[in-house]
């Protein structure tokens, strides 16, 4: 075990990109060159140092200067060098579950604070049970779902959280957050991550029952409140979440994940949220004569995915399966890229009967452009931020962490993050 040598504050660098080769570490290196202060002291890591620097000599400018860190996933020992040289280790390397919990490990060990892009359920709960209590001895925040997964969902209900409190209106209860608009693809990485949880599903069906559980990021399980069902279906109207909104509403793919994510800074927070907070997230699908069929079909076909999706990829030749899936590290064009947008709102109402409305809207495509933003922002706010962090240590999550400091990095990069009072509903659900 290589421990680091000094405090955070004497570390080498304040940020070391880990996968800055691949494509979303490549946009998230062009982000932060663009981003990051003079005095930042950024390092890129990786396999191999000759597609390390060809990106950074595209890139140009600062991070032409930036110096390269050989590190590979296979060798603990090179992870655990990186870790103790910086106060941030910022990854893009995944699928997380097959590369990611020797970094977690180095991390935790040095004391030196972790963001990734995960939104693999069994990963995120490994790293829980075996570095929670290490990396709160060490100082270590283990951040995970730095990007779409998870932060518009985690920092919209934080949001109305402080909002509530400052106006003393009580705690948050029925929240949804409603994706009103989103144009974009989903990544390669998205798909290998999701393919290898489920086959880990496969290899051990009691996995099934893990991922299925609301609470299953829980930072005490024996405490969580017990609301009743909480499924992640999103078929209905979407005037059920407010009266303003029309049309349909369908389930969203990432809610699965990213409720749990939402649900633990709960916990974390001491349930500041309040005990009869209840989330879930849906997908607008208009409000067109074909709105409903669009709605029921998509919700029943992620339905079924995530039913038998674990037996299909136990059963499906893996050469097949291989053709018909985005491979991981490859996107869309620069111009699509910058055509994607999306626009998250979340409703929530208080237990005084006050609602209130975060929006997080963002240009960029969500899992390329966006994301790259969001990740390469919090990377540097847990590097350069740090008076204005939480103190809690340990995996955490983005608003945990950073629910203070990151919405003020996002908006300065673009980012529309705003919350306001909406009218009261004429009865109290």
């Amino acid at each position: 075990m290589i421990m680091a040598t000094g405090g955070p504050s004497e570390r080498e660098f304040d940020v070391v990109l880990y996968g800055a080769s691949g494509f979303v570490g490549k946009l998230t290196a062009q982000h932060i060159a663009q981003s990051a202060p003079d005095y930042a002291r950024i390092a890129v890591a990786g396999r191999s140092a000759r597609k390390l620097q060809a990106v950074l000599d595209e890139i140009g400018g600062v991070a032409h200067t930036w110096p390269i860190i050989e590190a590979d996933a296979e060798d603990p020992g090179s992870l655990a060098e990186m870790a103790a040289r910086t106060r941030v280790v910022v990854t893009t390397v995944g699928p997380y579950a097959k590369y990611g919990l020797p970094l977690v490990e180095a991390c935790v060990n040095a004391g030196t604070d972790y963001a990734d892009l995960t939104g693999e359920q069994l990963f995120v709960r490994d790293t829980i049970e075996r570095f929670h209590e290490r990396a709160q001895e060490t100082g270590s925040r283990i951040v995970h779902s730095c990007g779409f997964d998870s932060v518009p969902s985690d920092l919209n209900v934080y949001q109305i959280f402080q909002q509530a409190l400052a106006d003393d209106a009580g705690e948050l209860g029925d929240t949804t957050l409603y994706v009103k608009a989103l144009r974009g693809g989903m990544s390669g990485g998205t798909v290998a991550s999701g393919r290898r949880q489920m086959e880990r599903e496969a290899e051990d069906p009691a996995l099934a029952q893990v991922v299925k559980d609301p609470y299953t990021f829980s930072t005490d399980r024996e405490l969580e409140p017990d609301l009743g069902s909480q499924p992640d279906s999103g078929f209905g109207k979407a005037s059920d979440i407010d009266p303003e909104l029309k049309g349909w509403t369908a389930t969203f793919l990432m809610a699965p994940y990213n409720t749990r994510i939402v649900r633990r800074t709960n916990g974390l927070l001491g349930w500041a949220y309040g005990k009869q907070f209840k989330y879930r997230e849906v997908m607008g699908t208009g409000s067109s004569v074909a709105a409903p069929i669009l709605a029921a079909a998509t919700s029943g076909g992620l339905g079924a995915m995530w039913k038998f999706g674990p037996t299909l990829f136990k059963r499906a030749p893996k050469k097949i399966i291989d053709r018909i899936l985005p491979a991981p590290g490859s996107g869309p064009s620069e111009e699509a890229r910058l055509k994607g947008f999306f626009v998250i709102e979340t409703y929530a109402q208080t237990s005084s009967g006050a609602r209130y409305k975060s929006t997080f809207a963002q240009q960029g495509d969500p899992g390329y452009a966006a994301t790259a933003v969001m990740l390469g922002e919090a990377g540097l706010c847990l590097a350069l931020d740090r008076d204005k962090l939480s103190a809690l240590t340990g995996v955490i999550t983005p608003a945990a962490a950073m629910g203070d400091a990151l919405p003020r990095r996002l908006r300065a990069a673009g980012v529309k993050l705003e919350t306001e009072r909406v009218a009261e509903r004429s009865t109290v659900s």
